[in-house]
């Protein structure tokens, strides 16, 4: 039984913390399942998976707010709260640092990578490609496997298309849509793309340009294979959230807009797979090339030009 340490998990926000954290209950009814009666008073956003992971369990968990945390053990069966991102990082097999509102997790990875342990930090690994270069060559550096992914990438409906489209023929052309902050989820729109694609993508981006306005995202992203993705990324006010993936070849066409039922449970598997010593799902170039092409595009509609993406992949910053 894999021993599983929870980061960050029972509150969400980025200046303001409340309780209550979508991933981070989602995660730990996935492996740990639920007490109901403790649900029902723990006070915030609480999510419960409808499908279990078996072989792993949460023991420890961790939140700034440890209230918070001591309500999310009792009612997901978890061990033990600890006091610190570095306590997670004692005595168990894996870490998971959850998605929090604070768009800078990654910071919360670095005592378990520095340890050699299997770490996911959920998405967006980082919001800019320097940051994200960082943790990934620190993680590197400790020979600690490191995932970074979103749920979107694994549900059957995008492994349905992945496997589908080399009966295509040459893809060209693909349009990826999704509502919400560019990166923040334009992430699961790009990922979807990358699933799909494969080759066409990874380490292929070149430029890319943002002719939407605030608000409404329309990319063109440029790759070397010969391929153009339109990445189209709306917040709320505009579009209601949802996914869509359209490719088109020459052999013939096909759009998804995916079944997200139980997506976490299909991200956890590969997690859990590398955890058991598995090859990374993703690679430490794509995922940082995701994060990149995103930064390109904010970049472009912020100066109404084209943002090379090698240049945003070439930049460092120290941790």
């Amino acid at each position: 039984m894999l021993r599983i340490s929870l980061v960050s998990a029972a509150t969400y926000g980025q200046h303001e913390r409340t309780i209550g954290s979508f991933h981070g209950t989602a995660f730990s009814t996935a492996f740990n399942g639920w007490d109901e009666a403790a649900a029902q008073s723990f006070g915030g956003t609480f999510v419960r998976a409808g499908r279990r992971l078996e072989g792993a369990r949460v023991v420890k968990v961790w939140d700034p707010d440890r209230d918070a945390a001591e309500r999310l053990a009792r009612s997901c069966h978890i061990d033990q709260v600890v006091d610190s991102p570095e306590a997670a990082a004692e005595g168990v097999d894996a870490l998971i640092v959850v998605d929090d509102g604070s768009r800078e997790q990654w910071r919360l990875a670095l005592p378990a990578l520095a340890k050699g342990l299997p770490v996911f930090i959920d998405k967006p690994l980082a919001v800019r490609a320097a940051e994200a270069r960082a943790v990934l060559d620190f993680a590197a550096a400790h020979q600690a496997p490191v995932m970074s992914a979103s749920s979107l990438r694994y549900v059957p409906d995008i492994q349905a298309l992945r496997a589908e489209a080399g009966a295509l023929g040459n893809v060209s052309m693909a349009t990826t849509i999704c509502g919400n902050e560019l990166v923040y989820y334009g992430i699961h729109a790009l990922e979807m793309a990358y699933e799909v694609l494969g080759d066409a993508m990874r380490g292929q981006a070149r430029s890319v340009l943002n002719v939407g306005q605030d608000g409404r995202n329309i990319c063109r992203v440029r790759y070397a294979s010969g391929l153009d993705l339109v990445l189209m990324v709306a917040e709320g006010e505009y579009m209601q959230a949802s996914y869509q993936l359209s490719v088109f070849g020459r052999s013939g066409w096909r759009t998804v807009q995916p079944d997200l039922t139980d997506l976490y449970y299909f991200l956890l598997e590969r997690f859990l797979d590398l955890v058991r010593g598995g090859q990374p799902p993703v690679s430490i170039d794509e995922m940082h090339e995701v994060i990149a092409v995103l930064e390109a595009g904010k970049r472009s509609l912020a100066i109404g030009a084209e943002v090379d993406v090698r240049a945003v992949l070439a930049e460092r910053q120290a941790l």
